[in-house]
């Protein structure tokens, strides 16, 4: 593990300069879930939430979150990014929905907290959605699962 990059020798926090680095192509995968109670999940599957398609609705909100994570993560860098999806994966076993956003370009800096912006919200879109049903959903296990690209390569959550 190397040094905090985003603070200068005084301790004040900084922006990394990045004009140094080299182009390549960067892809982020990150991943969470939300636990649910039968009713929400059912409202969920059966697209009968009173605020809509709860799925849709997410989906539309991790997208623009990954897109405006450098208006809500002060040091990130505001990146042209070329892909961002959001999929689910519903467990009804479970009662738990799994979101997966993916985030891709061509640039100078990663895109790890874009993809786990995306999820985040996914995920948060989900909670509000539903609330008026279950106040008690959880989300967790937010967190990176892959990245490839740039100066320290490919990276694999062993965790995952």
């Amino acid at each position: 593990m190397g040094e905090f990059t985003h603070f200068d020798q005084n301790g004040n926090a900084i922006m990394v300069d990045v004009t140094d680095k080299v182009v390549t192509e960067r892809i982020a995968v990150a991943e969470g879930s939300i636990r649910v109670n039968a009713e929400v999940f059912d409202a969920i599957k059966n697209q009968t939430a009173a605020k809509g398609d709860v799925l849709g609705t997410a989906r539309i909100a991790g997208i623009m979150a990954a897109k405006k994570t450098s208006d809500l993560i002060p040091m990130c860098h505001p990146l042209m990014l070329t892909k961002v999806s959001i999929d689910f994966e519903p467990d009804e076993a479970n009662l738990s929905v799994k979101c997966i956003c993916t985030a891709k370009l061509s640039g100078k800096t990663g895109v790890e907290m874009e993809a786990l912006t995306g999820v985040s919200v996914a995920l948060l879109t989900i909670y509000d959605m539903c609330k008026a049903i279950d106040k008690s959903m959880e989300m967790s296990q937010i967190r990176l699962v892959e990245k490839l690209g740039g100066k320290s390569g490919h990276f694999v959550n062993p965790n995952v």
